[in-house]
This record gives structure tokens, C-alpha cells and sequence, in this order.
């Protein structure tokens, strides 16, 4: 029988609050990708967006890697990377593909032992493919005028691939056939069905906490926890933002972040 490919999975956003539909994602994408008969998901990594990446209501990077930390508690195989909102700039996706690519060759190869003529061989273990994971409105935001770079995109699906969820009223196909990029590698874009629609997004979990609104079981509890003991996305801690925006202005990185619950981030040239 022939052999799986094992494949890590990568999400990069906000996460701004992690939601449970940010974690549901994973686990559809990996059901699918084994359904097929071809993939073996070994890996999923949660990439939270740079704070220079400076947008309304924004968390401090600190924070969202912290409560992404805390709702991985219970998973064994997803796990939160700091490495993207460490940087001293915003990093654009396919920079953080290429980094986490670099890593898994890098570990690989140490975890490698040398054959019998004392050269270490990659050969005996498969390098896993590494795929962004993403909702299919990010397909859309292909399209949007000067968002993404044309050979940003064509690398992003030519060399690592992608794994987008379906979001009700997003025609994933539809986008895919109207980008001669999408449709030349369109082998290498996984589109996975969510079998119990749920368009929890993070705008509207920011606004039910700023209102004091109930949020439980649309996050995890311990990152509602976490959120109430350190005062997030409360009216006050709003303005405060706001405040910060205004006066780091010039940090701000061009372009959107589309804000739902399943995107990945939105990238300007």
C-alpha cells in the first residue's frame, strides 16, 4: 500500500479573539485531506498576525498567542507559533510559509541519522508539504485590486498549496475559475466542506464582549477567562486602542485583514 503524504497545515490571522470555529477549521481540513486516501496530517500551526500589522480593536500580540496557547490545551496535534508576531515588522503570508518550510527541512534533517557512508539522507523519511489553511472567502480576496501580490499568490499554490473551508456565501469554485492563477494550480487547492455551517467571526465576538454581552461557548473558557482577568475588548480597552492607532500611525502596514472567523489574514503589495 502505498504510503501517505504527511502534510502540516498553516493558518496565519488575527486571531483576535481565537474562536471555536478557528480550531473546527483544523479538523475539517484534516478529515478531508484523509478522505482522500493521499494525505496524512501530522502537523497544524497557528500563526498570529504582527502587531505592526495595526488595525481597529487589535489585541496585543502577547495576548493572542497566549489565549491561541490556551484553547490548544486540549488538542494534540495543533500548536501556536510566536515566531510571525515576534518579528520587528508585519510579515506578508508567503514569508511565513517559507519560514515555517525552512523549519521543517531544518528539523528533518536533524532528526536524520547519518547512513553508512556518514551523509545524512533525507530520503528516508518524507518531507512534509506544508499547506496554508484558510476560509474560501480568502480565494475572493485574491481578486481585490493591489491586496496580494500575483506571484505572492502563484507561489503560495504552486509551491506549498492550500486548504480552504467553505463559508456560506462564498463560491470557492467560482473564484477559482476566474483567476488564471487558482485555475492553472487549482490540483493543489483542497476545497473541504464544513458539514455544520457555524459563521461565528471574531468582529462580532469583539462586539458582544465590548457589550457585556455572554460569549461562552463560542470561545473556549479558559480563553474567556483570560479575556475578562486581563480587561480585552472592552469599551475602555477600545478607546485605548484606538488611541494607539492613532499616534503609531506610520507602523500601520498597507492593505485589509478581511475579519471573519475563517480567514486568513489580507495582504497589500
Amino acid at each position: 500500500m502505498k504510503s501517505r503524504i504527511p502534510v502540516v497545515l498553516l493558518a496565519c490571522g488575527s486571531f483576535n479573539p481565537i474562536t471555536n470555529m478557528h480550531l473546527r477549521l483544523f479538523e475539517v481540513a484534516r478529515d478531508h485531506l484523509h478522505r482522500t486516501g493521499m494525505y496524512q496530517v501530522v502537523q497544524g500551526i497557528i500563526s498570529p498576525v504582527n502587531d505592526k500589522y495595526t488595525k481597529k480593536d487589535l489585541a496585543a500580540a502577547q495576548h493572542r498567542v497566549a489565549m491561541v496557547r490556551l484553547a490548544l490545551q486540549t488538542s494534540d496535534w495543533i500548536r501556536v507559533d510566536p515566531w510571525e508576531s515576534e518579528q520587528a515588522q508585519w510579515m506578508e503570508t508567503v514569508k511565513v510559509l517559507r519560514h515555517h518550510h525552512s523549519e521543517l527541512l531544518s528539523s528533518l534533517s536533524q532528526t536524520e541519522g547519518p547512513d553508512h557512508s556518514g551523509n545524512v539522507s533525507l530520503e528516508r523519511a518524507a518531507v512534509p508539504e506544508l499547506k496554508l489553511l484558510c476560509g474560501a472567502d480568502v480565494l475572493k480576496t485574491f481578486q481585490t485590486p493591489n491586496l496580494w501580490k500575483d506571484e505572492h499568490i502563484q507561489e503560495i499554490v504552486e509551491k506549498f498549496g492550500m486548504v480552504c473551508v467553505g463559508r456560506v456565501g462564498h463560491d470557492a469554485k467560482g473564484y477559482i475559475s476566474a483567476s488564471p492563477i487558482l485555475q492553472r494550480y487549482q490540483h493543489n487547492i483542497h476545497l473541504a466542506r464544513e458539514p455544520v455551517p457555524n459563521e461565528i467571526s471574531a468582529t462580532y465576538i469583539r462586539q458582544a464582549l465590548g457589550q457585556g454581552q455572554s460569549v461562552k461557548y463560542l470561545l473556549p473558557d479558559a480563553v474567556i477567562t483570560y479575556i475578562k482577568d486581563h480587561n480585552l475588548y472592552t469599551r475602555d480597552s477600545s478607546r485605548k486602542g484606538e488611541n494607539t492607532q492613532h499616534n503609531a500611525g506610520e507602523r500601520k502596514a498597507p492593505g485589509a485583514m478581511p475579519e471573519t472567523s475563517h480567514s486568513s489574514k489580507g495582504e497589500a503589495r
